[in-house]
């Protein structure tokens, strides 16, 4: 009876510590993973960064309200699905458009700006000319509509 006894307790430790390695391993795995996908958003973000100017409360009057060619405003929010569906257009028609300055501003870093603009729904773009608005769309639009607004 007490090698059964003994035998039990062996075995129960054995699946202890086989569960407790498997678990210790996956979440090794599942940190390595993730941090290659966070190398991989970071690269596209550095990409994007190129012909897209991100804007805040402290230099969007420099940015946006000074600047001497039009201005395509982008207003998004980083938890908003619409928005990541919007800004692959967005950054393209920035990468195509030399002629235009793109910018994005992240409505719950700068708020003083998406309340002087009365943004209430994202994403908002907001074409500016000589610091005045002259063109603004609510939602999901294609990249033709997006030139239309600037031209």
């Amino acid at each position: 009876m007490k090698k059964k006894i003994i035998w039990f307790i062996i075995f129960a430790l054995l699946i202890v510590v086989i569960v407790v390695a498997s678990i210790f391993i996956n979440k090794k795995g599942l940190e390595m993973l993730g941090s290659e996908q966070t190398n991989k958003i970071n690269e596209n973000k550095e990409e994007e960064s190129m012909n897209v100017i991100k804007v805040n409360d402290n230099n969007f009057e420099e940015e946006v309200l000074k600047s001497n060619i039009p201005v395509l405003v982008d207003f998004y929010a980083d938890w908003c699905g619409p928005c990541k569906m919007l800004s692959p257009t967005v950054d393209e028609v920035a990468a195509e458009n030399d002629d235009i300055k793109v910018v994005k501003v992240n409505v719950d870093e700068s708020q003083e700006v998406a309340i002087k603009y009365q943004v209430m729904s994202i994403p908002t773009l907001v074409v500016i000319k000589n610091g005045n608005e002259v063109n603004r769309s609510v939602g999901l639009i294609d990249k033709e509509e997006i030139l239309s607004m600037i031209k």
